[in-house]
């Protein structure tokens, strides 16, 4: 009993202030309501500004998710282009070489040297893939030039870039012809000398190799007309041509197997050795 009396106390001091503070919540609770409508309206004030932040940040993150994205996506489209581009040119080679009544020895191009005058290509086929000297090169578009040395399995060609390099060539719908040799001034340029300035040359018509070379067989392209220079002083004209075939893109061509008539070798032989 005495331990009751001894915190009788602390228990009515403990339940008035619970009453105390019940009463005055309730006497305030205006100002309460009150104090609450402030702090929404500060923080409504504070947030504003940190979710701009926010949104600031989130928009730099997805910015920069998009472009890696963007930069993935570019590199797929290159490759795509890039395989469709290939499987083109395979399938102009495939078509071009059944249809060809020449034999055609698909070769690939093992390294280049275009920068020089005696420009040169190296491919990977040689006497093993009965690849002989004197050779044509052709791709899909035209002649790419001759087979100059052979070995087992690689040879090398002497590109139309090079200052060494003549063919005979033959202007369509005429039967004028000329030598076609590098211009000298772009790696495509080409030029075809000794046509009478009697035959009319026009932009956009094709000169093929014509049927007096006994080195390379008739009809396959070279380029386009692009301009014409009349000569001074003399009664032919220059024909300045673009090459068909692209020597710094070219990757894969074929070798024809054409050897030039012996008959005709030898009336040439015979006709040099009486002079």
């Amino acid at each position: 009993m005495r331990r009751i009396n001894d915190v009788q106390d602390y228990i009515i001091a403990a339940f008035l202030l619970l009453v105390a503070i019940g009463l005055m919540v309730n006497r305030h609770d205006g100002g309460l309501q009150n104090m609450r409508k402030v702090s929404v309206t500060v923080l409504s004030f504070l947030e504003q500004p940190l979710s701009q932040v926010r949104i600031y940040r989130q928009a730099i993150s997805t910015n920069t998710y998009l472009h890696r994205q963007n930069i993935l996506l570019q590199d797929e489209l290159s490759r795509l282009r890039s395989a469709e581009q290939q499987n083109e040119i395979l399938r102009n080679l495939l078509n071009m070489r059944e249809s060809s009544p020449i034999p055609l020895i698909p070769v690939s191009v093992v390294s280049k040297d275009l920068i020089s005058v005696n420009s040169s290509m190296t491919i990977s086929a040689g006497i093993e893939d009965s690849v002989d000297v004197g050779m044509p090169v052709i791709d899909s578009n035209g002649l790419v030039g001759q087979v100059i040395i052979t070995d087992q399995n690689f040879s090398q060609v002497l590109p139309y870039s090079n200052s060494m390099f003549r063919v005979s060539g033959q202007i369509e719908n005429s039967r004028a012809y000329g030598i076609v040799t590098w211009s000298g001034e772009s790696n495509r340029e080409l030029m075809m000398q000794f046509v009478p300035e009697t035959i009319e040359v026009n932009p956009g018509q094709i000169v093929s190799t014509s049927s007096y070379s006994n080195q390379y067989p008739p009809g396959i392209p070279i380029g386009e007309v692009i301009r014409v220079q009349k000569g001074q002083g003399i009664e032919t004209q220059t024909i300045y041509l673009r090459a068909y075939s692209d020597l710094f893109t070219l990757a894969e061509a074929f070798v024809m197997d054409f050897t030039p008539d012996t008959t005709v070798i030898n009336l040439n032989e015979s006709q040099q050795e009486l002079f």
